[in-house]
């Protein structure tokens, strides 16, 4: 089992040591400590599909309950929806169990607050220092106070209803052919019904989760056979979401990928046809240039963020904004839900398709996209700050005349340096992209 891999969570004890069920039954112990003795009554229980949820949904509910902590099971969900359910019922907190887009035998756990935002610095830092306790020894409640675990059954009709509420009352699907691929992931029993409930005619992928088939060749990550099943199905779009369902990316009309920088830019351009949009559109450093002098042809502001949902969060409350998104299809709307959201995403754009009455390939030409390379080197961090480099970038960037883009990010998992060039010419950024990874290799 590898070790942590969620956003949002609990850093330190959580983030080094690895998942196994002990150790997620002291991290409920010591997450049902802190809200204990916050007088906090209950949390929800989420998870994804993969097999491995079960067993550490059991060991998490035992330290919470050994805590003195009520226990709401919702079974196999998305992550937005434990953030939506865990402001619907009142509960101090949401746990997901999943490993987002990762394969099957990887897992972790994500918290939300109460509000379906990420836990409070000063939380997390509790949870933390119970964790140092809980290594030691575990204190059981009273027998009178231990906390009490029931199942919510109606959980994914509450969720389903609520993403339907998010496309606006006079719009419907009626008419519309649509595959759809949940990944063998959490929204594998939520995506189709939501799809069919505002009256489309859907064709299904990846819905028969076995435990150890998630995100397998299917998904948001692997969409070759949801545009194979485009075209063959004569479909109008299609839409693939992730394991846990808070990504997406769509398929046009003609089988082409509408990625997640198209996709934010489609959903900005239509808010601002509408006198909706608010503010810009936050980006990450790894967003498509072309993103960016799409809507800087439409006066729309633009900002990059670090990478990860986190940052873009992060940029938008610090400028007022609702609206940004990363390549990879994890869109944020805040106006419409607290954290990111796939199949909310979706029907953003589906909004804007249908009220523009055109087709998503035809809205996705506003944005032109430019050829992007990436290399990886394996080096030295700090590397990117030698004088050789920076000079090696200043003169790449000369060559790109204000046309591309240079950046040279160091990995945040593994000793390599990722060397990307964006431009006008697929053919010139190939050669300064070599050119200037072979500079950061030499020095490194």
């Amino acid at each position: 089992m590898k070790k942590y891999f969620g956003t949002d969570g609990i850093r330190g004890k959580v983030g080094v040591d690895p998942i196994t069920p002990e150790f997620m039954l002291k991290l409920g112990w010591s997450a049902g400590r802190v809200f204990a003795s916050k007088g906090v009554g209950r949390i929800l229980i989420g998870k994804d599909t993969r097999i491995s949820g079960y067993m550490f949904e059991s060991a998490l509910e035992a330290g919470l309950v050994s805590a003195g902590i009520d226990v709401l099971f919702l079974g196999p969900m998305p992550t937005p929806a434990i953030a939506y359910l865990t402001r619907t019922f009142n509960a101090e907190a949401g746990i997901v169990i999943s490993a987002s887009h990762n394969p099957y035998h990887d897992n972790g756990i994500k918290f939300f607050s109460g509000a379906g935002e990420k836990l409070p610095d000063e939380v997390e830092l509790a949870i933390e220092a119970q964790l140092d306790i809980a290594h030691q020894s575990m204190q059981l409640v009273e027998s009178d106070k231990i906390g009490k675990v029931s199942r919510i059954v109606d959980a994914a009709g509450r969720y389903v209803e609520f993403c339907k509420s998010t496309l606006s009352s006079k719009l419907n699907l009626q008419g519309k052919r649509i595959v759809v691929d949940c990944a063998h992931g959490a929204t594998y029993h939520i995506a189709p019904k939501v799809f069919r409930e505002l009256g489309a005619q859907v064709i299904e992928i990846g819905v028969e989760p076995n435990g150890i088939n998630i995100n397998d060749q299917v998904g948001s990550t692997s969409p070759e056979q949801l545009q194979r099943a485009v075209v063959d199905e004569s479909a109008d779009f299609g839409v693939a979401y992730d394991g846990d369902g808070d990504r997406l990316i769509m398929v046009d009309e003609h089988g082409e990928v509408v990625d997640g920088d198209e996709l934010v830019f489609i959903v900005a351009r239509h808010r601002q046809q509408q006198g909706t949009l608010k503010g810009g559109v936050v980006g990450t450093l790894m967003s498509n240039f072309g993103l960016e002098l799409a809507l800087q042809q439409l006066h729309i502001p633009f900002i990059r963020a670090a990478v990860g949902d986190r940052y873009v969060l992060a940029a938008l409350r610090e400028n007022g904004w609702d609206l940004g998104g990363e390549s990879s299809g994890h869109l944020l709307c805040l106006d419409v839900v607290s954290t990111g959201d796939g199949i909310v995403s979706s029907l953003q754009v589906i909004g804007a398709m249908l009220e523009s009455e055109q087709s998503l390939g035809e809205l996705k030409k506003g944005m032109h996209k430019l050829p992007q390379l990436m290399i990886n080197v394996r080096c030295d961090a700090a590397v990117v700050n030698s004088d050789e480099v920076l000079a090696a970038v200043a003169k790449t960037e000369k060559q790109l005349a204000g046309k591309g883009r240079v950046l040279l990010r160091p990995s945040g998992t593994e000793p390599v340096v990722r060397v990307m060039v964006e431009g006008e010419d697929s053919v010139q950024v190939k050669l300064l992209a070599r050119a200037l990874a072979d500079v950061v290799e030499a020095t490194g």
